[in-house]
């Protein structure tokens, strides 16, 4: 008989230590996230992996499965309370030992094992762990899953039946990184800029980017969990300008920005301009489609409108299908349409054959645009991005928002914009053109000038997000909009960054 989990626990004392503590609202739509010693302790996360082997053998799938860990100072010994849960439960363990996320997915391949846990808090701040979860490969666990798993955990439901054992693969990356390089070598010397953050990919980036023949200048490289200088998070302003800072001093051709564990890779320009991530994605849609016409592509909604209105995606006869923002989402959506590639404006990418296996990595994003850029020797990155239509968008913009209350007070939103809808009223002084409601609100006006809110998935905030093809004043105006209406409910905060 395990203890039924507690949602709350006072540290230093005997309940902590001899009661599994694991806060619900850690449970998110497609994996799990939680602040470790405030809400979840050890034996909470062995907890999670007895839930984790009772319901892989619940959904009838074989109990093997892939294990890893990011670098953080505690994420091995996380690592090992899930996998002592998974050997109670049952399974056989693969761990693969240090990793990004990606060579996770890329085991479940190359070990020929349907599961994987993947213990990682992705960009999070230090304090946070997490675990990716999947048990269909390349998928990972949507709301179903993760609904039966919490139903399990918090109830203590759990099949414990023994017999799990363990293997360590040693060196794995070495075959990681053999897969990911065994393919031609550039005909174009770049010289790339591989910026890591301190984080996991550091151990890896340098030496993946040099087998296809970059020059590379490494930018914080070094493994340093306390993250020194910036949060590994390419989607975040100072990583960014660090970036932009290190091509301009060694006039590289592109910097290439990777998460903290690998699954996302953001970009810097020839001049040191941050190109956002749905903008990437429009130009090798533009690159990609002129090998493969006709093509399919998934893109979240958060991302830019040039998916639909770009000449070249148009000419080239592409179909663009907008999609709920999450990487289990976009996954899934991208493997059902078998579609040529997903795009997520964070920089989660997923790419199909023969580009990929259709799970989201960094490294093969990063190799995407190399060979972009090498199918285009006359150009500069800066070149390819300005062929782009112009339109001014935001960073993504991150209110704080309790995760008790960010579900309602979205919905709410989402009611107000239909209710001005139906009733034709005007939003930013123009009618509104369209809703997409798939993922909270994404309202668009006559000028064809856009703004989103929804829900993060990952973290206690919501998401906002703006778009104008007519001006960055327009852009402006939009973001004070969307912001007036959030103004209206007190329990959203400040937000992370702003335009």
């Amino acid at each position: 008989m395990f203890p039924i989990p507690k949602s709350a626990l006072t540290p230093n004392t005997y309940a902590y230590e001899s009661s599994p503590l694991v806060k619900a609202t850690g449970f998110r739509e497609y994996d799990a996230r939680w602040l470790l010693e405030k809400e979840i302790n050890l034996m909470g996360l062995q907890a999670l992996g007895m839930g984790l082997g009772t319901l892989i053998k619940e959904m009838g799938v074989k109990q093997e499965i892939v294990v890893g860990h990011d670098f953080r100072g505690y994420s091995a010994s996380v690592k090992y309370a899930v996998i002592s849960g998974l050997l109670a439960a049952g399974c056989k363990v693969h761990d693969i030992g240090l990793c990004i996320t990606p060579m996770a997915y890329f085991a479940q391949f190359e070990l020929d094992v349907a599961c994987v846990a993947m213990v990682t808090a992705s960009h999070n701040d230090n304090g946070w762990t997490g675990v990716k979860m999947g048990a269909n490969r390349p998928l990972t666990f949507g709301p179903d899953e993760m609904t039966r798993l919490k139903e399990i955990v918090l109830g203590s439901k759990f099949d414990l039946a023994g017999g799990g054992s363990y293997v360590f693969h040693e060196n794995f990356p070495d075959r990681y990184i053999a897969d990911l390089t065994k393919r031609p070598k550039l005909k174009r010397k770049l010289k790339v800029v591989a910026a890591c953050g301190n984080g996991t990919a550091g151990a890896f980036a340098q030496r993946i980017l040099e087998a296809i023949d970059c020059e590379v200048v490494p930018l914080d490289t070094e493994l340093d969990h306390t993250f020194p200088k910036y949060n590994p998070n390419p989607e975040d302003m100072e990583m960014l300008h660090a970036i932009r800072d290190a091509v301009l001093e060694s006039k590289a051709d592109v910097g290439l920005g990777f998460d903290g564990d690998g699954d996302r890779c953001g970009v810097v320009d020839n001049t040191g301009d941050e190109i956002f991530a749905d903008k990437v994605g429009v130009m090798l849609a533009r690159d990609m489609s002129t090998l493969h016409p006709g093509a399919t592509f998934v893109v979240d909604v958060k991302s830019t409108g040039l998916y639909v209105t770009d000449p070249v995606l148009q000419k080239n006869k592409v179909k663009a299908d907008y999609w709920k923002t999450g990487h289990s989402y976009m996954k899934r959506r991208t493997h059902e349409l078998g579609a040529l590639a997903g795009f997520e404006k964070s920089g989660h990418y997923f790419f199909n054959k023969p580009f990929g296996r259709g799970y989201d990595d960094g490294f093969v994003s990063a190799l995407a645009v190399c060979d972009m850029m090498d199918r285009n020797p006359g150009k500069t990155m800066e070149d390819l991005k300005n062929a782009l239509p112009k339109t001014w968008g935001s960073p993504t913009m991150s209110p704080h928002c309790d995760d008790e209350k960010k579900y309602g007070i979205v919905a709410k939103v989402v009611k107000h914009f239909e209710e001005m809808q139906k009733a034709g009223q005007k939003f930013n002084g123009q009618p509104i053109r369209d809703l997409v409601t798939v993922n909270g609100v994404r309202v668009t006006v006559e000028d064809g000038t856009w703004g989103l809110v929804r829900a993060s998935s990952n973290k206690p905030e919501l998401v906002v997000v703006v778009e104008s093809p007519v001006s960055e004043a327009r852009m402006r105006e939009m973001f004070k909009s969307i912001d007036d209406v959030l103004r209206t409910y007190p329990d959203v905060g400040a937000y992370n960054q702003t335009i």
